[in-house]
């Protein structure tokens, strides 16, 4: 497998009693299955995966790996607090079908995360668990950067096959793309940086804009590629608001909101997390109608 292309960390749906609900999971893939994703994550930060229990994220993977019915590939956020429950889960997602792992350092005990740690962490992952492994950094919720140097490091492990980084730090995202192999995946972590990251060599992104404007983000990278920056940078600049509505300002509740309104399932966050409040849903259905009408005005 390699890591390119436009992939959605999809949000984990409930129903109203707090319960995995898989058939919203279900009217979902019909709208991913008919945009330009490459792939999904299942069980990332948007999918609520802290607050999944280890058999909710097993479900969750084996039914996207069935629905994705092979024209989406499906990586699986295994990450735990041990190093044997993230191998367990990784084992897991493997023999349910998934076609890679993601996984975060380790970041409770985050003091102790030498290079040797974090080395050995991700190496026995990777040595031991069936399908390839893809580094996450995600520094504002874990309290600790993936540093480049041992990203370089690790890179070399032939099971390791890319990265998400979601710091938001181009420096760092451009060293990647420079100290790694050709081959290795760089992904920008967020919507509102993907043009830069590009820009600099990274071979796609995983987006939680993507869940909703799939083709959008395809536009970004396809008008980027044939040497239409213009273009390009119009969608970027225009990305902007709806996936930091849908992100860093309203978090989970508010992409849930967002497909809501989309007319996608996304339904009740599970707790602590609160859901959206009316005003909120209500900006983000402005922003969301108005990033829409841009983006039917520029594509026509």
């Amino acid at each position: 497998m390699k890591l390119e292309g436009i992939y959605a960390p999809i949000p984990t749906p409930f129903d109203e009693n707090g319960s995995l609900y898989l058939e919203g999971l279900t009217s979902n893939f019909v709208h991913w299955l008919g945009s330009p994703l490459d792939g999904i994550v299942a069980g990332g930060s948007n999918g609520e995966w802290p607050l999944l229990t280890f058999d909710e994220r097993v479900a969750l993977f084996g039914a996207c790996a069935d629905l994705s019915r092979g024209k989406l590939k499906v990586v699986a956020g295994v990450h735990c607090p041990s190093t044997k429950e993230s191998l367990e889960l990784g084992l897991e997602a493997a023999r349910a079908g998934c076609d890679a792992v993601l996984v975060l350092p380790p970041h409770y005990y985050k003091g102790q995360n030498s290079g040797e740690a974090l080395r050995a962490y991700f190496t026995t992952l990777a040595d031991s668990i069936g399908i390839p492994v893809v580094l996450y950094n995600m520094p504002a919720n874990t309290g600790f950067n993936l540093e480049p140097d041992i990203v370089a490091a690790l890179s070399s492990h032939p099971n390791i096959i890319g990265i998400k980084d979601s710091s938001g730090d181009i420096v760092q995202i451009a060293t990647l793309c420079r100290d790694t192999p050709e081959g290795f995946g760089v992904f920008a972590g967020s919507g509102s940086f993907f043009l830069p990251s590009i820009a600099v060599g990274c071979s796609g992104g995983t987006m939680g804009v993507a869940n909703l404007f799939a083709d959008a983000c395809a536009d970004i990278l396809v008008n980027f590629r044939k040497g239409d920056t213009d273009r390009a940078r119009s969608l970027q600049l225009g990305l902007i608001g709806i996936n930091q509505a849908v992100t860093k300002r309203f978090g989970v509740p508010g992409l849930k909101a967002a497909m809501d309104h989309a007319g996608f399932y996304g339904g009740p966050v599970r707790a602590p997390l609160l859901p959206a409040e009316e005003k909120v849903r209500v900006e983000i259905g402005r922003i969301y109608d108005q990033f829409r009408s841009f983006y039917k005005g520029v594509s026509l």
